[in-house]
């Protein structure tokens, strides 16, 4: 059942942001400067959202509490953050209320909730990715990356979620069989990893793409690129995100058109032929592959670091077309952007991704922010009084804008030296890779 809300010219809306993150942090900053908003709240929020907007101590994930909150406060709209409430149906839910929530349904967000889905559902509509083979058991599993024709490196991924960790590249048998064991009999990610995805191992530059859409037309955001690993050069472990850059040259629009044509469009008519019609964002993540872009992922969100790159850049009022994908009228907005690049430095707790202290005194943030285009998104904060401390793995996101790419990562990183928590720990590398693009084949650009 599709619902049409009467919000499209009202001025004085009261807003919802669902979620606790840096990537919430900016849909609230960037939304707050709508002139149309009246009054945000977040639930739950964090420290630095708390300063911005009224939080409420309600869990993500909590759908009928965030429902019940929704409706008492009257609340025009609501904006999924993360992807745990859209898989366990947020927005379906929502409708059953008459309450407008923007973000793919239930079954929509089976793209991201299921690698397996996501993987098979590439196959049926003959979209690029990576070949793969699917296990229910671990030794098959084992049996599989033991058979003396498989090519190494390959990659390993839990069928659920799993906070944007549950990717595990191995280089030999031995170590697939150490993430199999891991993954599958150790349940590191819960039950995320009963089930995994054995994929081949694309090789290229990675790029996030993300696009709105009505369930029939998009609008493409600017692209970007984040940095998983947590150390210097792409070494250790995945984590949520260490950082991410965007500016005009990240993509030519030969290959953002090819993403669109051959990536974008298939999957949303694909999903509407399905009976699964895609409303909200959708995010690809990329591989640009000697052979042409690959999907690596889909996500059913913004990215986070990514939202904090992108919307900075975002000249347009966000609210418009947050309200357009969900009255299906996304053909009548348009999206202007700047040309300037956007940098932004995630500044993680020690220990990160693994185990980590909280409650550090977080100093320095103020001092960042008086420099001209720059803005510090709080990620994993608690506010006491006019201090910050330190509750969460990655606790901020200092995003700095530039008249390109050189400028904002100089412009963020000296942002970030101004701020200082015990065990604090960033990459020193984000952007650097940008500096020295490696550009696909011209038969692909313009």
């Amino acid at each position: 059942m599709q619902l049409s809300f009467g919000f499209m010219t009202e001025n004085h809306l009261k807003l919802l942001v669902v979620g606790s993150g840096g990537r919430e942090h900016a849909l609230v900053w960037k939304l707050k400067q709508s002139p149309r908003v009246e009054k945000i709240y977040c639930a739950p929020g964090n420290g630095g959202i708390s300063a911005i907007a009224d939080c409420a101590p309600i869990a993500a994930d909590d759908v009928e509490a965030l429902a019940d909150f929704a409706q008492t406060e009257k609340i025009d709209l609501t904006i999924v953050g993360p992807e745990r409430p859209l898989t366990l149906g947020l927005v379906d839910r929502f409708a059953e209320r008459g309450l407008a929530a923007f973000g793919p349904s239930k079954a929509a967000a089976e793209l991201e909730g299921s690698k397996i889905f996501a993987k098979q559902f590439m196959q049926r509509h003959a979209i690029p990715t990576a070949g793969f083979e699917v296990y229910d058991a671990y030794a098959e599993a084992v049996n599989h990356v033991n058979e003396s024709h498989i090519d190494f490196p390959l990659v390993i991924k839990a069928d659920g979620l799993a906070a944007g960790k549950g990717v595990i590249m191995a280089s030999t048998p031995a170590e697939a069989q150490t993430a199999l064991r891991q993954m599958m009999g150790e349940k590191i990610f819960g039950e995320a990893g009963r089930r995994v995805v054995i994929e081949e191992c694309l090789t290229g530059e990675e790029t996030s793409f993300m696009v709105f859409s009505d369930g029939e037309f998009v609008q493409p955001l600017a692209a970007a690129r984040d940095y998983k690993r947590i150390y210097d050069d792409d070494q250790g472990p995945n984590t949520g995100g260490m950082g991410a850059f965007s500016d005009d040259d990240l993509l030519s629009r030969a290959t953002r058109k090819l993403i669109l044509d051959r990536i974008v469009y298939p999957t949303i008519h694909g999903m509407a032929a399905e009976g699964r019609p895609y409303k909200g964002v959708l995010y690809v993540g990329l591989m640009l592959t000697s052979a042409g872009p690959k999907v690596l992922e889909f996500n059913a969100r913004l990215g986070d670091p990514e939202t904090q790159v992108v919307l900075p850049r975002l000249e347009s009022d966000l609210l418009p077309v947050l309200e357009a994908v969900t009255n299906e009228t996304l053909f009548k907005t348009e999206l202007q952007w700047s040309r300037k690049a956007a940098l932004s430095v995630v500044l993680a707790s020690a220990g990160y991704p693994g185990p980590y202290e909280k409650d550090r005194l977080v100093t320095g943030v103020d001092m960042a922010e008086e420099e001209d285009n720059v803005v510090v998104f709080h990620s994993g904060t608690r506010r006491e009084s006019d201090r910050y401390y330190t509750n969460g793995g990655r606790v901020l996101a200092v995003t700095a804008l530039g008249n390109d790419l050189s400028a904002a990562i100089i412009k963020s990183y000296e942002a970030v030296n101004k701020i200082h928590f015990d065990g604090m720990h960033c990459r020193r590398d984000i952007g650097a890779r940008g500096l020295r693009r490696i550009r696909m084949p011209d038969s692909i650009h313009d």
